[in-house]
């Protein structure tokens, strides 16, 4: 089979330190590379601007959430305001004339610096409590983002100029989409090496038992403040690529609570601690309620009855709330668990009784 393990005999450390070690893993990796290379050739323009960039774009930000979500084991509820903050800051350098590149990075800088003013919650709260705080989080970059001074007030539209990045303009959807890919691409990159650092391992120790990891020496209270600071920075980074190179003007309700729970259920449906489970997990997220709109739509028309407006714009949230109750219920690692209990599966077929 393509999976079977018969003659991988490591004898440095470097084969065993391989993120792929079975070469039909790396095979596989290259042929989804390329598919997302030659995506923009074959993919008709209304569905690589409409689909294929914003599941790029969340499946980033879901990552982000992850590192602190499934590697530390810290919950955040207002992953939206993150991503608030860091496209706010990045379109007002831009509008000052500061290049896109260090717009990025400043907007992930100060994402992370008031991140991490509210992720100190977590040195003396957990759980609940810690929900609690980021959700005060979400509310009070609400509050500022409706603000004159940072938005133009409430029903305010802030125009982002034409940027480029190294030189390339992002005019084109073409030099858009590769500009998206790419960054995605840096992020999924630094969390599958990340779980093979000492920083990874010690996220690991503190989300099993953080006083157990406290006790074998780990600073639980300096990995947190750190899970919290990078989850932050992807976030404010992500952020700064809706705003300047997909949206290309915000306003303050694009980034609500809703936006926080879209995240969360991307994290949790897609599978947490995985960096498959993210891109998974976005995919369901954004596309699930595309099709149960216009599934029911087009039932409603076939039995010749209308379905209400506003019951339709609340499919989905109702889509979100049942995918994460079904997840949690019958697999809580989620999409990522079900792909890898099939990888295992085909990595000792036929022999089911090997199974570990």
């Amino acid at each position: 089979m393509f999976y079977r393990r018969a003659g991988i005999r490591h004898t440095r450390y470097q084969e065993e330190r391989q993120l792929f070690p079975l070469t039909f893993d790396r095979v596989l990796i290259l042929f989804v590379l390329a598919i997302l290379l030659s995506a923009p050739f074959w993919i008709d323009r209304l569905y690589l601007v409409g689909y294929m960039v914003p599941w790029l774009i969340w499946s980033g930000a879901a990552l982000g959430l992850n590192l602190l979500m499934g590697g530390a084991g810290q919950i955040h509820l207002g992953y939206g305001a993150v991503i608030g903050i860091g496209a706010y800051t990045s379109v007002h350098l831009v509008r000052f004339g500061v290049p896109l590149e260090i717009a990025m990075i400043s907007g992930g800088l100060m994402s992370a610096a008031i991140g991490s003013i509210f992720g100190a919650a977590a040195l003396r709260v957990k759980g609940i409590y810690l929900a609690m705080a980021t959700l005060a989080m979400q509310y009070i970059v609400d509050f500022f983002t409706q603000t004159k001074i940072i938005s133009g007030g409430t029903l305010a539209t802030l125009q982002v100029p034409p940027v480029s990045f190294l030189g390339i303009s992002l005019k084109s959807d073409l030099a858009t989409y590769y500009f998206v890919f790419g960054v995605t691409f840096l992020i999924a990159l630094y969390m599958l090496n990340i779980r093979r650092t000492s920083f990874g391992r010690a996220l690991a120790a503190v989300r099993e038992k953080d006083y157990a990891a406290q006790i074998l020496g780990v600073s639980t209270y300096r990995y947190k403040l750190l899970a919290f600071w990078v989850s932050s920075f992807i976030g404010g980074v992500i952020g700064s690529v809706l705003a300047v190179a997909y949206l290309r003007a915000i306003s303050p309700d694009q980034f609500h609570l809703e936006l926080s729970v879209q995240l969360l259920a991307m994290v949790i449906v897609g599978g947490l601690g995985s960096v498959l489970g993210p891109f998974l997990g976005a995919a369901l997220i954004l596309f699930a309620p595309i099709v149960l709109n216009n599934t029911l739509g087009w039932a409603a028309s076939a039995v010749g009855t209308e379905i209400p407006i506003d019951l339709r714009a609340h499919l989905p949230l109702l889509a979100y709330g049942l995918l994460i109750v079904v997840f949690l219920l019958y697999e809580p690692l989620g999409l990522a668990k079900i792909y890898d209990n099939f990888r295992k599966y085909l990595l000792v077929w036929p022999f089911r009784h090997a199974q570990k």
